[in-house]
């Protein structure tokens, strides 16, 4: 019995080390196909980039008319928006043309303290955003209002001539542009004075009196723009589907129902994006017609961070202190842009990206 349970013993013993050594196998042989998976994965990917990279190149060699065609555009904001951004770092540095970018003096924040802490800051920022909002405010809507207006008018002559009527200002230069308001604002040859002293009135220094600058600034550009400014309204509203309106009439709606509730629908998405690239551009206001616009007598009002910068910067050599301005200007700019984008995303479900 006891030789029969040796024997026993030993068989369940060797049969344990068989499944074991099977078990091992068993693993052993898994881990090499995963391994094998693993590389097949790999080389799937591998082979999948290198399809869509050939892929790639095959339609930029088929369609290279049009990189072409863009190559200007894209050498444009090369060399002119992002190379001179190299300079940026002089609002960080005592800057001298004799020493040059490298060499100049790192003195940090300096330049930006000087800035916030000067008793204008508040009167630049105040005048930039009073004519910016005000420029928003009464240009924004305007163009959509006049989309609306001649979208409803039929083709016809006096369709054309509003619209050349209103188009012409915009391809006036800004040197005349200011020259003819000058002119027609003065207070003794000026047109517009001419017709408020025949109703009685006395005659008003529009250019001189700060308190009328920023009326006659918007104004300006509201005759300007506003009829180039419709161009891409009316191009959205002539995707609207005229069965939409058709239908409409139909049912008996009026003519106020059909633009409420059929083309400002249509053009919502183009006003967001519009909206959002002007506040974003909010700070950003061109120097030339205000400094042409402004003399010694409304300087309260006509003072802006863009002429500012360019007296300090051009005119008194202060380059630092000027680019250190300028990009305060631009981070503002920047955020307003990211901030006014991320509320129409969220609202709208329409934005930049």
């Amino acid at each position: 019995m006891k030789c029969c349970h040796g024997l026993m013993k030993a068989v369940s013993k060797n049969g344990y080390k068989r499944r074991r050594i099977c078990n091992v196998g068993a693993v052993n042989n898994t881990a090499a196909a995963g391994d094998k998976t693993i590389l097949s994965n790999s080389q799937s990917k591998k082979l999948y980039k290198k399809k869509k990279r050939r892929e790639r190149n095959k339609k930029i060699v088929q369609n290279w008319q049009l990189y072409v065609l863009i190559l200007p555009a894209f050498l444009y904001f090369l060399i002119f928006k992002y190379f001179p951004m190299y300079g940026i770092q002089i609002a960080f540095k005592d800057f001298t043309p004799a020493e040059g970018i490298f060499n100049s003096a790192w003195i940090g924040f300096e330049h930006f303290t000087r800035f916030f802490e000067s008793y204008y800051f508040w009167d630049l920022i105040k005048n930039t955003l009073g004519i910016s909002v005000y420029e928003l405010i009464v240009g924004f809507p305007l163009p959509i209002i006049l989309a609306l207006a001649l979208n409803e008018a039929k083709d016809g002559l006096y369709k054309k001539s509003v619209q050349t009527i209103t188009y012409a200002p915009h391809f006036i230069s800004v040197v005349v542009l200011a020259g003819m308001f000058i002119a027609f604002l003065s207070p003794s040859t000026g047109i517009v004075n001419h017709i408020i002293e025949f109703f009685g009135f006395e005659p008003i220094a529009f250019m001189e009196d700060p308190k009328w600058f920023k009326t006659v600034f918007v104004s300006s550009g509201v005759w300007q723009n506003t009829g180039w400014g419709t161009i891409i309204y009316l191009a959205a509203l002539s995707g609207v589907d005229p069965q939409l309106h058709e239908a409409a009439v139909v049912d008996g709606a009026s003519r106020w129902q059909r633009i409420w509730y059929i083309n400002i629908p249509t053009i919502v998405p183009t006003m967001v994006i519009l909206l959002i690239m002007n506040v974003g551009q909010i700070m950003a206001m061109g120097f030339e017609k205000i400094l042409l616009f402004q003399n010694n007598l409304n300087m309260e009002s006509s003072n802006v961070i863009a002429t500012f910068v360019y007296e300090a910067g051009l005119l008194d050599g202060q380059y630092s202190f000027a680019t250190a301005v300028g990009l305060f200007n631009a981070v503002i700019n920047f955020i307003l842009l990211v901030v006014v984008n991320y509320f129409a995303r969220k609202t709208s479900e329409t934005s930049l990206w």
